[in-house]
């Protein structure tokens, strides 16, 4: 990877898919050790919210609509 004008470094696809990282994603950069670690910022979602996030870019849940609005509507 290389560091732009910006300071900005680009996180390679499979890294994104295998963490799980998805546009508009909070990560910090942390230093520990001598080393720079970038680590998700962990937020409170509830189930509905979790899901939504992991299925962000996804063409399709596999769930039916019955499926969808009972994990909607929390019931």
């Amino acid at each position: 990877m290389r560091l732009n004008s910006k300071g900005q470094v680009t996180i390679p696809a499979e890294l994104r898919r295998k963490h799980r990282l998805h546009e508009g994603d909070e990560v910090e950069v942390v230093e520990e050790g001598g080393a720079l670690r970038i680590v998700r910022v962990e937020r409170h979602e509830n189930r509905t919210q979790r899901w939504a996030r992991e299925k962000r870019g996804s063409a399709s849940s596999g769930l039916s609509t019955d499926e969808l609005m009972e994990l909607l509507r929390g019931e």
